[in-house]
């Protein structure tokens, strides 16, 4: 079987952003160019996915998180299993309780050793100042410079709009998630907001080069340039420079304010969306919420070497934990983009038909989306589905 899809894997070669993986710039198969290339250029350039084990097997690293989290990723091991798709789990636990960073330094080690997570929303309990947010230590350790929500309306979900299908390209590492904070005196603290030339024009590119080979025909930049001239006005400028390289696609911007308020009203006018990291926030669970709510869209992490999935407005959940009415789709998504990353695209499919029939056809819907069904009925429903098909890989 290994041999069979070494085989396969070998006649399918193709350009690496045709594929479908995250990388912006194709890798130069001439030496002679390599002395021309930017600082920027040479750093962001094609990264292979991870090998696989034996059988053709990936071993990937899942933090189950807080909240609602760890339920969630049962249903994700139980779909996989059922459906034989060829991904091995390595569970790691993160305690929210606990000071100290052991258990995130070993979830990185894991990543960096995996090359790819699945992860739900990790709480960080502790108000002292030297524990950082995991979430954002994990996305800055390991250089998950852009995050990608694919916000795509699901047909008779109820919603405020319907038809809706905008990409938001967020900023990662840099903007107001520096974690960069301090009191100068008592009673006055100070956040730094850091905006680089670096970080802004990989963001922009890859904005701008997902809308190219997705078919996409407008970026827009979404700032604060009139307040914050320095840092938006640099991101902004940014946007700005890179666009000259594409061309045929049109750009403009919009002031973060504004874009909530056009989000809200007419969706339909956004079509990329390239933006800093607390816009990126904001934006993305405005958009979710006109969708039908935090349950139902997925978000994806992309550094040069590793890839993290989660769930797209990154909420912990902690209410409804327990209570078996958690929405398990926008997971399940996470989980199918992972498994499209890794190449596994048959099993990603399946899984992908099983969730869209149950939620949309078969209307089995959990109380998020106005429906009176349980989390474990969607998932015995993906698995009844599921049942029916076969998947050759």
């Amino acid at each position: 079987m290994a041999l069979r899809l070494t085989q396969r894997l070998l006649q399918t070669q193709t350009p690496f952003l045709t594929r479908g993986y995250p990388m912006l710039v194709t890798k130069e198969k001439s030496e002679d160019v390599a002395h021309t290339k930017s600082s920027l250029q040479k750093k962001v350039t094609r990264t292979d996915i991870p090998s696989a084990q034996y059988g053709g097997r990936h071993a990937v690293t899942m933090l189950p998180g807080g909240g609602i989290g760890p339920e969630l990723m049962t249903y994700v091991r139980e779909i996989f299993s059922y459906c034989g798709a060829p991904i091995d789990f390595e569970v790691i636990e993160i305690d929210p309780s606990t000071e100290g960073n052991d258990d995130l330094d070993y979830a990185i080690t894991s990543i960096k050793r995996n090359g790819v997570a699945l992860k739900g929303n990790i709480e960080t309990k502790s108000q002292e100042l030297s524990e950082v947010s995991r979430n954002v230590a994990i996305r800055n350790e390991l250089d998950l410079y852009v995050n990608v929500v694919h916000c795509k309306s699901y047909p008779g979900i109820p919603a405020r709009h319907q038809d809706i299908d905008v990409v938001l390209i967020r900023q990662n590492t840099d903007g107001e998630y520096a974690m960069l904070e301090h009191e100068s005196v008592p009673g006055i603290v100070e956040s730094m907001k850091v905006v680089t030339v670096e970080n802004a024009e990989r963001v922009a590119r890859y904005a701008f080069e997902y809308a190219r080979q997705n078919n996409r025909k407008k970026v827009t930049t979404i700032h604060k340039a009139n307040i914050m001239k320095l840092s938006d006005g640099l991101f902004l400028e940014c946007a700005k420079r890179v666009h000259k390289d594409y061309p045929e696609l049109e750009h403009d911007n919009m002031i973060i304010d504004n874009t909530c308020m056009q989000a809200v009203s007419k969706p339909h006018q956004f079509d990329v969306m390239n933006m800093t990291n607390l816009y990126g926030t904001i934006v993305s669970n405005v958009l979710c919420g006109l969708m039908g709510g935090a349950g139902l869209i997925s978000g994806r992490n992309y550094g040069d070497h590793y890839a993290v999935f989660e769930p797209g407005t990154r909420n912990t959940g902690t209410a409804i934990a327990g209570k078996n009415i958690a929405n398990p789709v926008a997971m399940i998504n996470a989980s199918i983009d992972m498994l499209n990353h890794l190449g596994h695209k048959e099993h990603a499919n399946v899984i992908y038909e099983a969730t869209y029939q149950t939620i949309v056809n078969d209307a089995i819907r959990t109380p998020d989306l106005g429906g009176n069904h349980s989390s474990t009925d969607v998932v015995e429903n993906i698995l009844k589905i599921l049942s029916a098909k076969r998947v050759n890989w």
